[in-house]
Protein backbone atom coordinates (compact mmCIF):
# COMPACT_ATOMS: atom_id res chain seq x y z
CA UNK A 1 0.00 0.00 0.00
CA UNK A 2 1.08 3.26 -1.37
CA UNK A 3 1.58 6.68 0.81
CA UNK A 4 -1.64 8.07 -1.42
CA UNK A 5 -3.85 4.63 -1.14
CA UNK A 6 -2.96 5.32 3.01
CA UNK A 7 -3.96 8.97 3.22
CA UNK A 8 -7.00 8.30 1.06
CA UNK A 9 -8.20 5.51 3.57
CA UNK A 10 -7.49 8.21 6.86
CA UNK A 11 -9.67 10.68 5.03
CA UNK A 12 -12.14 7.83 4.96
CA UNK A 13 -11.68 7.03 8.07
CA UNK A 14 -10.48 3.45 7.15
CA UNK A 15 -7.06 3.38 9.71
CA UNK A 16 -6.23 5.32 12.33
CA UNK A 17 -3.76 7.94 12.96
CA UNK A 18 -1.86 5.74 14.78
CA UNK A 19 -1.37 3.31 12.06
CA UNK A 20 -0.13 5.78 9.35
CA UNK A 21 2.22 6.85 12.11
CA UNK A 22 3.30 3.46 12.16
CA UNK A 23 4.21 3.40 8.29
CA UNK A 24 6.01 6.35 8.32
CA UNK A 25 8.25 5.67 11.11
CA UNK A 26 10.04 3.91 7.81
CA UNK A 27 9.59 6.74 5.85
CA UNK A 28 12.29 7.99 3.78
CA UNK A 29 14.46 4.82 4.14
CA UNK A 30 14.42 1.49 6.23
CA UNK A 31 17.95 0.75 7.75
CA UNK A 32 18.80 -2.81 7.07
CA UNK A 33 21.92 -2.78 7.96
CA UNK A 34 23.43 -4.31 5.06
CA UNK A 35 20.84 -1.77 2.75
CA UNK A 36 18.73 1.24 3.17
CA UNK A 37 15.19 0.45 1.61
CA UNK A 38 14.55 3.56 -0.37
CA UNK A 39 10.63 3.81 0.51
CA UNK A 40 10.25 7.63 -0.54
CA UNK A 41 11.87 6.48 -4.15
CA UNK A 42 8.04 5.94 -6.11
CA UNK A 43 6.85 9.28 -4.55
CA UNK A 44 10.04 11.24 -6.03
CA UNK A 45 10.65 9.03 -9.45
CA UNK A 46 6.96 7.50 -9.96
CA UNK A 47 8.38 4.39 -9.92
CA UNK A 48 9.48 2.44 -6.85
CA UNK A 49 13.52 1.42 -5.93
CA UNK A 50 14.48 -1.24 -8.43
CA UNK A 51 16.96 -3.70 -6.74
CA UNK A 52 20.34 -4.25 -8.34
CA UNK A 53 20.61 -8.33 -8.25
CA UNK A 54 24.69 -9.07 -8.50
CA UNK A 55 27.06 -9.08 -5.76
CA UNK A 56 23.76 -9.13 -3.18
CA UNK A 57 22.97 -12.99 -1.45
CA UNK A 58 19.58 -14.72 -1.79
CA UNK A 59 18.76 -13.80 1.78
CA UNK A 60 19.58 -9.79 1.04
CA UNK A 61 17.42 -10.07 -2.09
CA UNK A 62 14.70 -11.72 -0.19
CA UNK A 63 14.91 -9.35 2.26
CA UNK A 64 14.83 -6.22 0.66
CA UNK A 65 12.05 -7.17 -1.64
CA UNK A 66 9.90 -8.08 1.56
CA UNK A 67 10.42 -4.85 3.07
CA UNK A 68 9.13 -3.25 -0.42
CA UNK A 69 6.03 -5.62 -0.82
CA UNK A 70 5.18 -4.25 2.43
CA UNK A 71 4.45 -0.63 0.29
CA UNK A 72 4.99 -1.18 -3.55
CA UNK A 73 2.55 -2.31 -5.95
CA UNK A 74 5.31 -3.10 -8.50
CA UNK A 75 9.27 -4.37 -8.05
CA UNK A 76 11.79 -4.98 -10.12
CA UNK A 77 14.99 -6.88 -9.53
CA UNK A 78 17.35 -6.58 -12.14
CA UNK A 79 20.15 -9.40 -13.54
CA UNK A 80 19.74 -12.12 -10.61
CA UNK A 81 19.21 -15.77 -10.57
CA UNK A 82 17.13 -18.45 -10.39
CA UNK A 83 18.20 -19.03 -6.65
CA UNK A 84 17.26 -15.47 -5.11
CA UNK A 85 14.04 -15.80 -6.65
CA UNK A 86 13.40 -19.14 -4.75
CA UNK A 87 14.71 -17.34 -1.63
CA UNK A 88 12.24 -14.15 -2.26
CA UNK A 89 9.15 -16.29 -3.04
CA UNK A 90 9.49 -17.95 0.35
CA UNK A 91 8.95 -13.97 1.47
CA UNK A 92 6.79 -13.04 -1.38
CA UNK A 93 4.32 -15.44 -2.72
CA UNK A 94 3.20 -13.64 -5.71
CA UNK A 95 6.50 -13.09 -6.87
CA UNK A 96 7.36 -14.16 -10.44
CA UNK A 97 10.79 -14.77 -12.24
CA UNK A 98 11.65 -13.77 -16.23
CA UNK A 99 14.09 -16.50 -17.04
CA UNK A 100 15.20 -14.39 -20.17
CA UNK A 101 15.78 -11.58 -18.39
CA UNK A 102 17.14 -13.08 -15.72
CA UNK A 103 14.63 -10.63 -13.32
CA UNK A 104 12.44 -11.29 -10.30
CA UNK A 105 9.19 -8.97 -10.59
CA UNK A 106 6.17 -8.52 -8.65
CA UNK A 107 3.66 -6.54 -10.01
CA UNK A 108 0.18 -5.92 -7.87
CA UNK A 109 -1.73 -3.79 -10.21
CA UNK A 110 -4.98 -4.97 -10.29
CA UNK A 111 -5.62 -4.07 -14.14
CA UNK A 112 -2.77 -2.16 -15.58
CA UNK A 113 -3.58 -0.73 -18.73
CA UNK A 114 -0.53 -0.30 -20.89
CA UNK A 115 0.32 2.62 -23.30
CA UNK A 116 1.66 1.15 -26.41
CA UNK A 117 4.61 3.62 -28.28
CA UNK A 118 7.95 1.61 -27.42
CA UNK A 119 9.42 -0.59 -29.75
CA UNK A 120 12.25 -2.63 -28.42
CA UNK A 121 14.82 -3.52 -31.16
CA UNK A 122 17.11 -6.26 -30.57
CA UNK A 123 20.05 -6.80 -33.09
CA UNK A 124 20.08 -10.64 -32.44
CA UNK A 125 19.22 -13.53 -30.09
CA UNK A 126 22.10 -13.11 -28.25
CA UNK A 127 20.75 -10.21 -27.00
CA UNK A 128 17.76 -10.71 -25.59
CA UNK A 129 18.43 -11.26 -22.10
CA UNK A 130 19.25 -7.33 -21.88
CA UNK A 131 16.17 -6.33 -24.66
CA UNK A 132 13.95 -8.06 -22.17
CA UNK A 133 15.14 -6.68 -19.62
CA UNK A 134 14.37 -3.44 -20.90
CA UNK A 135 10.81 -4.56 -22.00
CA UNK A 136 9.69 -5.53 -18.39
CA UNK A 137 10.72 -2.67 -17.03
CA UNK A 138 8.22 -0.67 -19.39
CA UNK A 139 5.59 -2.88 -18.68
CA UNK A 140 6.11 -2.41 -14.98
CA UNK A 141 6.05 1.18 -15.66
CA UNK A 142 2.92 1.24 -17.84
CA UNK A 143 4.20 0.76 -21.33
CA UNK A 144 3.52 -1.91 -23.78
CA UNK A 145 6.58 -2.67 -25.74
CA UNK A 146 6.29 -3.85 -29.35
CA UNK A 147 9.74 -6.18 -29.85
CA UNK A 148 11.51 -6.46 -32.94
CA UNK A 149 13.97 -8.96 -32.50
CA UNK A 150 17.12 -10.36 -34.40
CA UNK A 151 17.24 -7.88 -36.66
CA UNK A 152 21.19 -6.75 -36.79
CA UNK A 153 23.18 -5.25 -39.80
CA UNK A 154 24.48 -8.42 -40.92
CA UNK A 155 20.73 -8.73 -42.99
CA UNK A 156 19.47 -5.66 -43.13
CA UNK A 157 16.67 -6.78 -44.96
CA UNK A 158 15.15 -7.81 -41.41
CA UNK A 159 14.87 -4.31 -39.86
CA UNK A 160 13.39 -2.58 -43.74
CA UNK A 161 10.63 -4.97 -43.21
CA UNK A 162 9.76 -3.33 -40.02
CA UNK A 163 9.69 -0.04 -40.83
CA UNK A 164 6.07 0.69 -40.28
CA UNK A 165 6.35 -0.03 -36.73
CA UNK A 166 9.50 1.78 -36.08
CA UNK A 167 8.00 4.83 -37.35
CA UNK A 168 5.24 4.48 -35.00
CA UNK A 169 6.65 4.97 -31.92
CA UNK A 170 7.30 7.22 -29.40
CA UNK A 171 10.49 5.98 -28.55
CA UNK A 172 13.12 2.96 -29.91
CA UNK A 173 15.13 1.27 -27.22
CA UNK A 174 18.00 -0.59 -29.37
CA UNK A 175 19.72 -3.65 -28.31
CA UNK A 176 23.11 -4.34 -30.04
CA UNK A 177 26.17 -6.45 -29.30
CA UNK A 178 29.15 -7.29 -31.41
CA UNK A 179 29.93 -3.90 -33.14
CA UNK A 180 27.21 -1.59 -32.02
CA UNK A 181 26.27 -0.49 -35.71
CA UNK A 182 22.33 -0.93 -35.54
CA UNK A 183 21.43 2.61 -33.14
CA UNK A 184 22.78 4.80 -35.82
CA UNK A 185 21.02 2.64 -38.55
CA UNK A 186 17.72 3.08 -36.93
CA UNK A 187 18.62 6.41 -36.14
CA UNK A 188 18.94 7.74 -39.66
CA UNK A 189 15.13 5.44 -39.94
CA UNK A 190 12.69 7.19 -37.87
CA UNK A 191 12.15 10.26 -36.02
CA UNK A 192 11.58 9.18 -32.35
CA UNK A 193 14.20 9.61 -29.68
CA UNK A 194 16.50 6.43 -30.02
CA UNK A 195 18.31 4.66 -26.99
CA UNK A 196 21.06 2.86 -27.89
CA UNK A 197 22.44 0.05 -25.54
CA UNK A 198 25.31 -1.97 -25.71
CA UNK A 199 25.87 -5.12 -24.95
CA UNK A 200 28.35 -7.40 -23.83
CA UNK A 201 27.95 -10.22 -26.51
CA UNK A 202 30.81 -10.38 -29.17
CA UNK A 203 34.36 -11.73 -29.78
CA UNK A 204 37.48 -10.44 -28.42
CA UNK A 205 37.39 -7.58 -29.72
CA UNK A 206 34.33 -6.17 -28.45
CA UNK A 207 36.09 -6.21 -24.87
CA UNK A 208 32.74 -7.18 -23.05
CA UNK A 209 30.77 -4.14 -24.61
CA UNK A 210 33.37 -1.32 -24.89
CA UNK A 211 33.44 -1.55 -28.63
CA UNK A 212 29.75 -1.22 -29.24
CA UNK A 213 29.53 1.44 -26.09
CA UNK A 214 31.88 3.60 -28.83
CA UNK A 215 30.03 2.87 -31.87
CA UNK A 216 27.30 4.29 -30.41
CA UNK A 217 28.39 7.00 -28.78
CA UNK A 218 30.15 8.23 -32.24
CA UNK A 219 26.53 7.05 -34.29
CA UNK A 220 26.14 9.97 -36.60
CA UNK A 221 22.54 9.69 -36.74
CA UNK A 222 20.98 12.45 -34.66
CA UNK A 223 18.32 11.96 -31.87
CA UNK A 224 20.65 8.84 -30.38
CA UNK A 225 21.49 8.36 -26.88
CA UNK A 226 23.33 5.81 -25.33
CA UNK A 227 23.09 4.45 -21.78
CA UNK A 228 25.56 1.57 -20.23
CA UNK A 229 26.90 -1.52 -21.58
CA UNK A 230 24.23 -4.37 -20.85
CA UNK A 231 21.63 -1.58 -19.14
CA UNK A 232 17.87 -2.67 -20.43
CA UNK A 233 16.51 -1.03 -17.47
CA UNK A 234 18.25 1.96 -17.39
CA UNK A 235 16.69 2.42 -21.16
CA UNK A 236 13.20 0.66 -20.35
CA UNK A 237 13.14 3.25 -17.54
CA UNK A 238 14.08 6.24 -19.61
CA UNK A 239 11.59 4.99 -23.10
CA UNK A 240 8.42 4.89 -20.43
CA UNK A 241 9.13 7.90 -19.03
CA UNK A 242 9.15 9.48 -22.64
CA UNK A 243 5.80 7.39 -23.61
CA UNK A 244 4.64 8.08 -20.41
CA UNK A 245 4.64 12.29 -21.55
CA UNK A 246 6.50 15.08 -19.12
CA UNK A 247 4.01 15.36 -15.82
CA UNK A 248 4.41 11.56 -15.33
CA UNK A 249 2.50 9.66 -12.98
CA UNK A 250 2.71 8.47 -9.50
CA UNK A 251 3.15 5.03 -8.24
CA UNK A 252 3.19 5.40 -4.56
Amino acid sequence: MGLRELLFRLQRSEVSVEEVLDYLKVWPYEELGYAKVDHHRGLRKGFPEVVFGPGKTPDQVAEIVGRLAAQAKCILVTKTSAEAFEAVRAVVPDARFHEVARAVYVDRRPSPSLKPGVVVVAAGTADLPVAEEAALTLELMGSRPDRIYDVGVAGIHRLLGNLGRLRSARAVVVVAGMEGALPSVVGGLVAAPVIAVPTSVGYGANFGGLAPLLTMLNACAPGVAVVNIDNGFGAGYLAALINRGVEGESET
